[in-house]
């Protein structure tokens, strides 16, 4: 799995075409979650550990080392099977993500982590055509991956 997580005091997506509102938070993280062909279970855990664990909360002293459940951050988890585009041709082909079957329950998965780990989370909808609002703080974006965690 792949995430682009980004540090935000606001974020807000919705349905494209008609501003459906599908989730928005204050302040926390953005994340984008891709899911790759090979990933289960075990790349959720890695992932969403890494996520509700990513200490990049300023302290006392302006130290990202505080983390999101002590900051009362907040997560917006948005599916992006762009995240493993083949951009070698000026075409990108995305043979690497995962079809719904498998992405679903992996991205459903993530979410039901974080909220166990004590997360309000809110969505966006998966394949949904969807706008995305962020206010973003630092401005702090972290890329993870699981084949490097």
């Amino acid at each position: 799995m792949k995430a682009v997580v980004t540090r935000v005091d606001r974020v807000r997506v919705t349905r494209a075409g008609t501003g459906e509102v599908l989730g928005q938070i204050g302040k926390g993280f953005l994340v984008l979650l891709g899911v790759h062909v090979d990933d289960t279970e075990k790349e959720a855990l890695k992932i969403a550990d890494r996520i509700c664990g990513l200490r990049v909360f300023d302290d006392e002293n302006g130290k990202m080392n505080i983390r999101p459940a002590d900051a009362g951050a907040e997560l917006l988890i948005v599916s992006q099977f762009t995240l493993y585009a083949d951009a070698r041709s000026r075409r990108p082909g995305f043979t690497a993500a995962a079809r719904p079957d498998t992405a679903i329950p992996l991205y459903e998965r993530v979410i039901a982590l974080c909220r166990e780990a004590g997360f309000h989370v809110e969505t966006g909808e998966f394949g949904a055509d969807m706008l995305v609002e962020s206010v973003n703080n630092g401005p702090i974006t972290i890329l993870l991956d699981t084949k490097e965690l």
